[in-house]
C-alpha cells in the first residue's frame, strides 16, 4: 500500500480528498438517525417505553416550581399572591399545559413553608427543549418581584436543556483546545511546522469521513450524540498517534542517509505494519462492546470502528503519498530552536535521550528488582478497585457543586421526598377500565403507602383507548442510594406483582430514574464478564499471530491488565472517596459512574497496543537482524522512546482536556484514559516491559510446535540491508552493532 501510493501521489492524495468530501457530503445530506428511549435502556424500563411507543403515548415533559419561605406558610396572602403570580406567568406563555396550583393538587410540604406548582411543557420532548426557556424566564421574572422568597423551576425540560446546551459548550471547549494542543505537541517533537500538521490533518479529515460514513449508515445502526464525542476524542488520538509513528520512521531513515523511496519502503514494511496490526487490535476491542447489548454502546462502538479503520487507511495511503511528494519539505517551517533539538547525528538517532537511558540502563541491569517494584506499583495504584461501587449518577452527581439546577432538586427534594424523580409504572391490559383492573389499581395505591418505602401523592393516568394506565410513585431514597433501591425492589416484586399482575394478561413494567439506574448497572455489570472475555482473547490470539510467539501475547495481555487495574485504582480513589477530587475542580460522589469502567477497559485495551506493537516491533526487528536479546530489548526500547513518549503526551493531554468537562461522567473518562495512558507509556514500557523481556530471554520467541497452524502474521522480510553482527549479550554494546 505505501509503495503503491509513493508511485501513484495524486491519485492517493486526490482520492483521499475525494473520499473524505463525499462521505461528509452523503452523511450530512442523510442526516442521523438516533437511539431511541427504548433501544438505550435495558430491562423493565426498556419494555415499559416499547409500550408507550406502540400505543403512541409520548409523556411530558414535566416541570415544577417551587415557591418556598422560611417564615411565611402557604396559607400567607404574600405566598399565596406569589402562587398566582407563577399560574399567570406560566399560563401566559403558551408554551405549558395542564398547570395545577399547589392548593388544589395538595402539592403543599408537611411544614406548609414549600409549595409546587405542577405543569407540563406543551409538544414533543423536542418541542419541551426548545420552549423551556420562555418559561425559564417567566419564572424568574416572578423572583425577581418577591425578593423575600424562592421561586425555582426544575424538571425534566429545564434539566435536560442545561445538559444539552452544557454539552455542547464542553465539547466545543475541548474540541478547539484538543486540536491546538495536539498541534503544538507535535510542532515541539518534529521542530517543524509542516511535519506537525500532517499528523493533526490526517486525524481530522479521517474524523470527518468517519463522522458521514456513521450517518450514512445510521439507518440500520442507530447512532447518538455520545459516539460523535467519543468518536473525536479517540479519532484525533490514534490518527495522530499512527502518523507518528510512520513519520517518525521515515525521518529517522532519512536522517541515516537513505534515498526517500528506501525510506518509505522501510517506514512502510515497519511502522505501516504496527499501525496496521495496532488498528486491528483497536477494531477487536471495540467490538466487544456489541456484547453488552445496549444501543448507545453499539453506537459508540461502532462510531470508534469506524473512525480507527478511516485513520488506518489514511495512514497507509496518503500518508506515504504526502511524504513521498514533499520529500525534505516535510522539514519547512522550522522552529530554529527546537529543531536544533531535534536535528542529532543519525549515529545517534537511538540513543533515546538521557531520562531514558537513565531509567533504562538500571533496569537491564537487574530485571527481577525493576519487576517487582514497577509490578508493586501498580498493584498498589490498582488496589482501591475491590471497593468501586458502581451507579448510573443521579443529576445531582453527574452536575458540578453548587450548580443552581442542583441547589433546586436538592430543595424540592427535602421538602417533597421522592418528588422529582418518581419510579413510574406502565400497566398494559386486556381491559384497563375493567371491573378487575380498577380493584388491582386500587389495590396498587394501598399497598405502596403500607410498605413504607413509598408515599403519596400517587398520581394515575388511564388512556382508555390504548389500554394503558401510568402510575407515578414517589419512592424513598435519594435516587440510586441503598434506599431507592430497596424501595424499587419492594415496588417490583412485592407491590406490582400482588396486585397489578393478579389481572390475567397484564404487563407492569417499572421505569423512571430510579429502575433506569438499577438496570442499567445490572446490565453492565452482566456484561463485564463476556466482554473482557472475548477483548482478552481476541487480542490475545492477534499478538500471538503478529509476532508468532506465545511470551509476547502473554506479556502484552498481562501488562495491559496491569495498566487497566491501575487505571480503575485510581478512578475509585479520586471519584468515589474524593482523594485528589478537588485538584481536578469536582468532589467525591461515592461511585463510579456505571458505564466508565467497561468502556475504559476496551478503550485501553485497544489503544495501549498501538506502543506495545510499536515497541516490541521494533526489538523483533533488531533480534531477526542477529542482537541477542538483551540488546535487541535496549535497541528497541530506546529508539521508540521519543516517538513513544511524544504519542502518550500526545493522548494524555487530550484525554486531559476531557476530565475537564462539567459533568462528572465525562471528568471519569478522561481522567482515566489519560492515568492509564500515562501509566502504559511510563511504567508500563519503560520499566515492565524491558525487565519481563529481559527475563524471558530467548523464551521470547517461543512458539509451541502445536500451536504452528497459526497464520504467519509477523513481518519476516529485513527492512533494509545490513550487516548481521555477532550475538552480543551486554546491553552497553547494542549501539556499536546497530552501527555497523
Amino acid at each position: 500500500m505505501g509503495a503503491w501510493s509513493a508511485r501513484h501521489r495524486k491519485t492517493a492524495v486526490f482520492g483521499w480528498i475525494l473520499f473524505v468530501v463525499l462521505a461528509a457530503f452523503l452523511g450530512g445530506a442523510h442526516g442521523s438517525t438516533k437511539v431511541t428511549d427504548s433501544e438505550s435502556m435495558p430491562g423493565q424500563v426498556a419494555r415499559a417505553a416499547q409500550i408507550l411507543d406502540a400505543a403512541g403515548i409520548k409523556s411530558p415533559a414535566g416541570e415544577t416550581v417551587l415557591v418556598q419561605s422560611g417564615a411565611q406558610t402557604a396559607d400567607a396572602p404574600a405566598f399565596r399572591a406569589a402562587v398566582d403570580q407563577v399560574l399567570a406567568a406560566v399560563n401566559a406563555t403558551g408554551k405549558a399545559t395542564d398547570v395545577r396550583s399547589p392548593y388544589d393538587s395538595r402539592a403543599i410540604s408537611a411544614d406548609r413553608h414549600s409549595a409546587l406548582v405542577q405543569f407540563a411543557m406543551a409538544g414533543t420532548k423536542d418541542d419541551a427543549l426548545a420552549n423551556v426557556p420562555t418559561v425559564l424566564g417567566a419564572v424568574a421574572g416572578v423572583q425577581k418581584a418577591n425578593p423575600s422568597l424562592t421561586v425555582v423551576e426544575f424538571g425534566e425540560a429545564s434539566s435536560n436543556k442545561w445538559f444539552q446546551d452544557q454539552f455542547k459548550n464542553d465539547f466545543a471547549s475541548a474540541e478547539w483546545t484538543a486540536v491546538p494542543l495536539a498541534l503544538g505537541i507535535l510542532l515541539i517533537a518534529f521542530g517543524a511546522l509542516v511535519a506537525a500538521i500532517l499528523p493533526v490533518g490526517l486525524a481530522l479529515t479521517a474524523f470527518i469521513a468517519a463522522g458521514g460514513l456513521v450517518a450514512l449508515s445510521s439507518s440500520f445502526l442507530h447512532t447518538s450524540d455520545d459516539a460523535s464525542s467519543v468518536m473525536l476524542l479517540v479519532g484525533l488520538a490514534v490518527g495522530v498517534d499512527y502518523c507518528l509513528f510512520y513519520l517518525r520512521r521515515e525521518r529517522e531513515e532519512r536522517a541515516a542517509g537513505r534515498d526517500a523511496a528506501t525510506a518509505l519502503q522501510i517506514a512502510a514494511a515497519t511502522s505501516g505494519r504496527a499501525v496496521l496490526v495496532s488498528g486491528v487490535t483497536v477494531v477487536v476491542a471495540m467490538a466487544g462492546m456489541f456484547l453488552t447489548g445496549i444501543a448507545d454502546f453499539q453506537a459508540m462502538s461502532y462510531a470508534i470502528i469506524v473512525v480507527v479503520i478511516t485513520a488506518v487507511i489514511g495512514s497507509l495511503t496518503v500518508l506515504p503519498a504526502l511524504l513521498s511528494m514533499l520529500g525534505d519539505r516535510v522539514e519547512k517551517g522550522r522552529v530554529p530552536f527546537l529543531h536544533k533539538l531535534k536535528a542529532r547525528p543519525a549515529a545517534h538517532a537511538a540513543t533515546g535521550g538521557r531520562v531514558w537511558n537513565a531509567v533504562l540502563t538500571p533496569v537491564l541491569r537487574r530485571p527481577l528488582a525493576a519487576t517487582v517494584l514497577a509490578g508493586g506499583l501498580l498493584l498498589g495504584l490498582a488496589a482501591p478497585l475491590l471497593t468501586m461501587h458502581t451507579a448510573n449518577l443521579t443529576f445531582e452527581q453527574q452536575l458540578p457543586k453548587g450548580n443552581a439546577l442542583v441547589q433546586t432538586s436538592q430543595r424540592i427534594e427535602a421538602a417533597f421526598p421522592g418528588s422529582p424523580s418518581p419510579a413510574t409504572v406502565v400497566v398494559k391490559a386486556t381491559d384497563i377500565t375493567s371491573p378487575a383492573m380498577k380493584q388491582a389499581i386500587a389495590d396498587f395505591q394501598t399497598r405502596a403507602l403500607a410498605s413504607g418505602r413509598m408515599h403519596g401523592p400517587i398520581d394515575v393516568t388511564v388512556h382508555a383507548a390504548q389500554n394503558v394506565a401510568v402510575i407515578d410513585v414517589p419512592l424513598n431514597g435519594s435516587g440510586n442510594d441503598a434506599a431507592s433501591t430497596a424501595a424499587l425492589q419492594t415496588l417490583r416484586t412485592d407491590v406490582v406483582a400482588n396486585t397489578l399482575l393478579k389481572v390475567p394478561g397484564t404487563e407492569a413494567p417499572v421505569t423512571g430514574d430510579t429502575a433506569g439506574s438499577h438496570d442499567f448497572n445490572q446490565q453492565m455489570t452482566g456484561s463485564m464478564l463476556p466482554v473482557f472475555g472475548f477483548v482478552v482473547a481476541f487480542a490475545f490470539l492477534l499478538m500471538l499471530a503478529s509476532f508468532r510467539s506465545l511470551g509476547i501475547a502473554v506479556t502484552a495481555v498481562v501488562l495491559n491488565l496491569l495498566s487497566v487495574g491501575a487505571a480503575y485504582g485510581v478512578l475509585t480513589l479520586v471519584f468515589q472517596h474524593g482523594v485528589g477530587a478537588s485538584l481536578i475542580g469536582t468532589d467525591g460522589v461515592g461511585a463510579v459512574e456505571s458505564w466508565v469502567p467497561l468502556f475504559l477497559f476496551v478503550i485501553l485495551f485497544g489503544l495501549s497496543m498501538d506502543y506495545h506493537v510499536f515497541v516490541v516491533s521494533r526489538i523483533k526487528e533488531a533480534h531477526d537482524r542477529g542482537l541477542a536479546t538483551q540488546a535487541a530489548i535496549g535497541y528497541g526500547i530506546r529508539s521508540t522512546a521519543g516517538v513513544v513518549t511524544s504519542a502518550a503526551v500526545i493522548m494524555v493531554a487530550v484525554f486531559a482536556v476531557f476530565g475537564t468537562l462539567s459533568m462528572q461522567s465525562m471528568k471519569q473518562m478522561g481522567v482515566g484514559l489519560a492515568v492509564a495512558v500515562l501509566v502504559d507509556a511510563t511504567v508500563i514500557r519503560g520499566v515492565l516491559l524491558p525487565a519481563v523481556m529481559s527475563l524471558l530471554g530467548e523464551r521470547n520467541w517461543y512458539l509451541p510446535r502445536w500451536l504452528g497452524w497459526l497464520p504467519d502474521l509477523s513481518h519476516t522480510e529485513a527492512p533494509a540491508p545490513a550487516p548481521v553482527p555477532a550475538p552480543v549479550q551486554d546491553d552497553t554494546s547494542w549501539a556499536h552493532h546497530i552501527n555497523a
